[in-house]
C-alpha cells in the first residue's frame, strides 16, 4: 500500500520555509502596492497545507512500524554524517500540533499585529519558527538536532527584537542569544565527543552503543554533562532561566509558541538521549536538583510577580522543570504527555493574557479588575488553560500529572513531594492572576475594556474547544488509562495539592478580605522573591564582576605592555634613525667611528649578558 503523505513528511518543514520565504517579499518592500497584509495572508495558507499534509501522515503511520529515511551530507575519511529522519507516530504527531499551533497563532496574531507596519517580517520569522521545530521533530540525529536548535535560536534572538526600536526589547533579545550561547557551546563539545566514543550521531544508534559502551567513569560524567548543558539553557532552567523572562519583550503570538513549544525543544532532545544519560549517575543526580530547584524555585518566584507575562514564564520554567526530572528518572512517556499537555495549556494562557494587554495598556495584575463582566471569553480561555496545567480531572494536566506522579511513586518517593507541592504552587499562582485581573472591583485601567477582535477571539475559542475533549481523544486511542486503572493515591494527592492552590489563593486575594496577602509575608522574602532569588545580582557580583576585572586587566597589559614594547622599538628606531642621519656627511671618518662605537655598544650587551 502506497503511503504517499508519511513517505513525503519532510515535505512539511519545507512548506513553512516557502511561506517564510515569500513573506520576506513584503518585508524590505519589493512588494509595495499591496501593502504587507498579504504575507500573513500567504503563511496562514501554507501552514494550513503543513497541517493537514500533517495529519493525513498521522493516520497512515498509526500503529505502524518506525521508519527511517536517511540522506547523505558528508562524506570524508572516517567521517559520515547523514541526515536522518525518524517516521513514527510521535514525531508525526509533534508535527501535527507544531502546524496546529502555528495556525492558531498567526491567526490570532492577525488580530493582535493589526496596526503593526512589518507584516512581512513578523510572518517570515514565524515560518522560519515553524521551519525549525518541524525540522526538529522528525530528526533522528544529534548533530542536525544541534543545527535546528541553533537556527531556532537565531528566530529567537530576532523575534524577541522584533520592536528594535524599545531599549528593553534590544536587550532581552541580546540576552536571549548570549544566554544561550554559554550551554550551546558546551553541547557541542559533548556532541563532537561522542562521536568518538560511539561513532554516530544517530539517536537509535546511540541508544544500541549505550547498552554495551565500555567507556570510563570520568569520561561518561564529562560527557554527559556536556550533553545536558545545551537542554538546561534551552528550557530556561536554573542558573540560566533569566532569558525566558526578558524575552517576553517580543509580541505575544510568538511568545506563545516560545513558551508552549519552543521552549521545551531542550527537553526533546535530552528525551532521546536518555539512554546515553544513563551511563552518568552524577549527570541525573544534577538534572534532578536542577529540575526540582527551578520547579519549587520558579513556582515561588512566579507568585511574588505582577506582571502577567513574568508570572507565566516562570511557571513555564517550573513545567519544564518536571520534565528535567521525568528525563532523569527514565519516565520518557510521562516527559513526552507533559510536554503535550504544556503546549497546549500554556498556548490558552498567552493567548488570553494577549488580549487582557492589548486593550488595557498595562500588563500590572495589581492594576487590573474586574474583567470578567467585561471579557467573559477570555476569563474563561484563562479558567480552561489554568485547569489544564494542574491537575484538575478530567483535563489533560490531570492525566499527565498522575502518570508522572505513579512513575515517581514507584522509583523516587521523594520527588512526588516536590511534584505535589509545585502543583500547588502553581495552582496558587494562576488562581491569584485570575482573581486579580477578572475579579474585584472594576479599576481605571478597566474601565473600557471590550472583547478583542473576533480573529482573536476565535483561536482561543478553538483552542479551549481543544482542550475540553483532549482527554477524550486520549482515551479513544488507549494512550491515558481508564478511571478504574487510576492510581487512586496518587491522583488524590495531586487533586488535594490542586485544590489546596486553589482555595488558598481565593481565601487570600478575594476583595472581602481585609488583610490583603502582602502583609502576611516577610518583607525580606518578598524581595527575595520579587527580585528572581537576586540571581541577577549574584551574576553581577561574580561572573560580570569577574570577566570586567579580566577585561581590564588585559586591556591595561595590551596597551602599556605590548603596545608599550611595540612603541618603544619604533620610538628607539626613529630616534637612531634621526641620529644617523646626521652622520650621513659622505666622510669616510665618521662611517669608522659609527662602526667602532657600533662594534663597542654590541660588545657590552654581550658581556652583560654573560
Amino acid at each position: 500500500m502506497v503511503k504517499i503523505f508519511s513517505e513525503s513528511i519532510w515535505l512539511v518543514p519545507c512548506y513553512a520555509l516557502v511561506g517564510a520565504t515569500l513573506a520576506l517579499m513584503w518585508s524590505p518592500g519589493i512588494i509595495k502596492k499591496t501593502g504587507s497584509r498579504p504575507a500573513g495572508y500567504i503563511n496562514l495558507t501554507v501552514t494550513c497545507l503543513a497541517f493537514i499534509h500533517s495529519i493525513l501522515a498521522l493516520r497512515e503511520v498509526w500503529q505502524q512500524p518506525v521508519q527511517e529515511v536517511r540522506f547523505p551530507w558528508l562524506t570524508a575519511s572516517g567521517l559520515y554524517v547523514s541526515f536522518d529522519v525518524k517516521i513514527s507516530a510521535i514525531t508525526v504527531g509533534a508535527l501535527a500540533l507544531i502546524t496546529g499551533l502555528n495556525i492558531l497563532a498567526q491567526f490570532y496574531a492577525f488580530g493582535y499585529m493589526e496596526m503593526d507596519w512589518s507584516w512581512g517580517r513578523f510572518f517570515a520569522l514565524m515560518g522560519f519558527f515553524e521551519a525549525g521545530l518541524c525540522g526538529l521533530a522528525l530528526c533522528n540525529s544529534l548533530f542536525f538536532s544541534y543545527v535546528f536548535l541553533e537556527l531556532l535560536t537565531i528566530a529567537t534572538y530576532l523575534i524577541v527584537g522584533f520592536w528594535f526600536a524599545q531599549p528593553l526589547v534590544v536587550t532581552g533579545a541580546r540576552d536571549a542569544f548570549w544566554t544561550k550561547r554559554v550551554g550551546d557551546l558546551l553541547l557541542l563539545i559533548g556532541i563532537i565527543a561522542l562521536w568518538s566514543f560511539a561513532g554516530t550521531w544517530n539517536y537509535d544508534e546511540l541508544g544500541e552503543w549505550a547498552k554495551v559502551a565500555d567507556i570510563s567513569p570520568l569520561s561518561a560524567n564529562l560527557l554527559c554533562l556536556a550533553l545536558i548543558s545545551g537542554p538546561l539553557a534551552k528550557c530556561a532552567q536554573f542558573p540560566l532561566q533569566l532569558w525566558l523572562d526578558e524575552a517576553m519583550e517580543g509580541p505575544i503570538p510568538a511568545s506563545m509558541l516560545r513558551n508552549s513549544i519552543v521552549v521545551s525543544t531542550g527537553a526533546y532532545v535530552l528525551i532521546q538521549l536518555q539512554p546515553v544519560l544513563e551511563q552518568s549517575a552524577i549527570s541525573n543526580l544534577i538534572m534532578i536538583v536542577v529540575g526540582s530547584f527551578t520547579a519549587i524555585g520558579a513556582s515561588l518566584i512566579a507568585i511574588a510577580q505582577v506582571d502577567i507575562k513574568r508570572t507565566l514564564s516562570y511557571s513555564v520554567c517550573a513545567y519544564m522543570g518536571f520534565v528535567f526530572i521525568a528525563v532523569a528518572v527514565g519516565a520518557n512517556h510521562a516527559a513526552l504527555f507533559l510536554i503535550l499537555i504544556h503546549a497546549i495549556a500554556m498556548t490558552l494562557l498567552y493567548m488570553s493574557a494577549g488580549t487582557i494587554i492589548i486593550s488595557n495598556i498595562t500588563q500590572d495584575i495589581t492594576m487590573l479588575g474586574g474583567l470578567w463582566s467585561r471579557r467573559p471569553i477570555t476569563g474563561i480561555t484563562f479558567l480552561i488553560g489554568a485547569a489544564s496545567l494542574i491537575a484538575i480531572p478530567p483535563l489533560g494536566g490531570f492525566w499527565a500529572l498522575v502518570e508522572f506522579g505513579d512513575y515517581l511513586l514507584a522509583e523516587q518517593p521523594i520527588l512526588l513531594g516536590v511534584l505535589v507541592l509545585v502543583d500547588a504552587l502553581t495552582a496558587f499562582s494562576l488562581m491569584r492572576i485570575f482573581i486579580l485581573v477578572f475579579g474585584g472591583k472594576v479599576q481605571t485601567m478597566t474601565k473600557r475594556s471590550p472583547e478583542v477582535l473576533w480573529t482573536m477571539i476565535l483561536p482561543m475559542t478553538i483552542l479551549v474547544g481543544v482542550a475540553l475533549h483532549f482527554p477524550l481523544i486520549l482515551q479513544q486511542f488507549n494512550l491515558i488509562p481508564t478511571w478504574a486503572n487510576l492510581d487512586k493515591t496518587v491522583a488524590l494527592m495531586l487533586i488535594g495539592s490542586s485544590l489546596t492552590g486553589l482555595s488558598t489563593a481565593a481565601f487570600l486575594y478575594l476583595p472581602t478580605r481585609e488583610k490583603r496577602p502582602v502583609s502576611l509575608v516577610p518583607p525580606f522574602i518578598q524581595q527575595l522573591l520579587a527580585n528572581d532569588l537576586y540571581i541577577l545580582d549574584i551574576y553581577r557580583l561574580t561572573l560580570v564582576s569577574i570577566i570586567g576585572i579580566t577585561s581590564r586587566a588585559i586591556s591595561w597589559c595590551d596597551r602599556y605592555i605590548v603596545d608599550g614594547a611595540v612603541n618603544l622599538v619604533g620610538v628607539g628606531t626613529l630616534f637612531s634613525g634621526q641620529a644617523l642621519r646626521y652622520n650621513n656627511t659622505g666622510q669616510s671618518q665618521f662611517y669608522l667611528l659609527s662602526i667602532v662605537l657600533g662594534t663597542i655598544l654590541f660588545g657590552l650587551v654581550l658581556a652583560l649578558a654573560l
